[in-house]
């Protein structure tokens, strides 16, 4: 079956290019989850960047809200690349619109957002082929002094512990620089 693999960092450290990288390695088919959602001129700009970046042979399968289901589309033994999971829970939360969501909403949210996690990693250990699972590291930085800033970044914690746990490798990016992450014992 194929590999896991899991790369995180802060903001610009070089997570995407790094995994780009790993991607090209594989030397096989590589299928782009584009989680992104371009809602101004500045992202529709970086998104087109990126795009022109990428090798041409390339697939890129737009998935902002279902991962597992786009991953399912990709070829058995292509390498997928999930570019990235950050984004995926932001989409998700930002479709609560409620810059305060209630507890339930926030545990209805978490409930979906472990269901997919779920189907995506039986989906990633069901392949042939690949997943390379990109996400920002938020955990680092100061306690957000509002509440949708600390329920996302406890959202994505929990999302990034999962499958982190769930993969065969993982690297942590800092200053364009990877450093392998031990395994989980």
């Amino acid at each position: 079956m194929g590999d896991l693999y899991f790369v995180t960092g802060g903001a610009r450290s070089g997570k995407s290019s790094f995994a780009e990288r790993l991607a090209i390695g594989t030397g096989l088919e590589v299928f782009y989850l584009a989680t992104m959602i371009p809602g101004d001129e500045e992202l529709r700009d970086r998104v087109a960047r990126h795009q022109a970046q990428r090798p041409a042979g390339w697939t890129t399968i737009e998935a902002p809200t279902e991962i597992a289901e786009a991953l399912d589309r990709a070829t058995g033994d292509a390498c997928v690349l999930l570019d990235c999971l950050s984004l995926w829970v932001t989409n998700a939360l930002l479709a609560l619109d409620d810059e305060e969501p209630t507890m339930e909403a926030v545990n209805a949210l978490e409930a979906r957002l472990d269901l997919e996690v779920e189907a995506l990693l039986t989906g990633a250990a069901a392949r042939r082929g690949p997943v390379i699972a990109v996400t920002n590291e938020v955990g680092a930085g100061l306690v957000p002094a509002y509440a949708l800033g600390r329920v996302y970044r406890d959202l994505l914690g929990r999302v990034n512990q999962r499958v982190s746990q769930a993969a065969d490798r993982a690297w942590l990016l800092v200053s364009g620089r990877a450093l392998e992450l031990p395994p989980v014992e």
